[in-house]
């Protein structure tokens, strides 16, 4: 990938981190109680913060990889049956080498990055419109309670947001490794290979969003946000 086409990657990772502000924006300034604002909306404050925040470190060059809780791990079939006789088993030694395995990883990881900046306004958008029916509940819950029930609601559809967007960087992708074990490996099902992926990309936002979210709940003060200062207790969780 040229410098150009990197710069223009980072300034859409940019540019997302701008909007995910947006939503932040109209609730600021409350200085007492929840400035009106329903425990939904404190609820969804509380997403909008923790998927900002980790969208915010996975957008990052090499966010994924240098994640241990968003890291993709290498899919089998990039490892498995490469051509056939003496050089396909050649090539099959280098492929499964620990230095080619990492580099293929960091190769995968960075695609996860491409893919997830694109399917973010997946996320985003389903925090806007969440009902929370028992947002007292979703409160009292584990540390990243609120998480678990975004991850429940809308991660059959983040996968499928996340899919095509790992089938066009896996393609356009021009990682020299990468594009050999593509081109090597054979009885490779794409399909399975971009939903394999796909579900550790989501799974791994997931987990970073459940762990700003826990981070916030600790101590809510830092955010110096007084909506959820007054949502979350100053003190944060005991």
């Amino acid at each position: 990938m040229d410098e150009r086409a990197g710069m223009d990657r980072i300034d859409r990772r940019q540019l997302l981190g701008l909007a995910a502000l947006l939503p932040l924006a109209g609730l600021a300034g409350c200085a007492t109680g929840l400035g009106g604002y329903g425990l939904e909306e404190g609820v969804r404050r509380l997403l909008t913060l923790s998927s900002q925040r980790a969208f915010g470190r996975l957008l990052q060059p090499g966010g994924f990889y240098d994640d241990e809780l968003a890291r993709l791990a290498v899919p089998d079939a990039l490892g498995g049956r490469i051509g056939s006789g003496r050089a396909g088993a050649v090539l099959g030694a280098v492929m499964g080498s620990a230095p080619v395995r990492r580099e293929l990883a960091i190769a995968l990881n960075d695609v996860a990055g491409e893919a997830a900046a694109r399917a973010a306004p997946v996320v985003t958008d389903a925090i806007r419109t969440m009902s929370f029916a028992d947002a007292v509940h979703v409160l009292r819950g584990g540390p990243h309670a609120a998480t678990d029930l975004l991850q429940d609601r809308i991660g059959d559809a983040l996968v499928e947001a996340l899919v095509p967007e790992i089938g066009t960087a896996l393609r356009s992708d021009t990682a020299d490794v990468l594009a050999t074990a593509l081109a090597a490996a054979t009885g490779i099902d794409y399909r399975a290979l971009y939903q394999g992926l796909a579900s550790q990309a989501a799974s791994g936002i997931f987990r970073a969003i459940g762990r700003e979210e826990a981070i916030i709940r600790d101590d809510p003060a830092a955010t110096r946000d007084p909506v959820l200062i007054a949502l979350l207790g100053a003190g944060g969780r005991p």
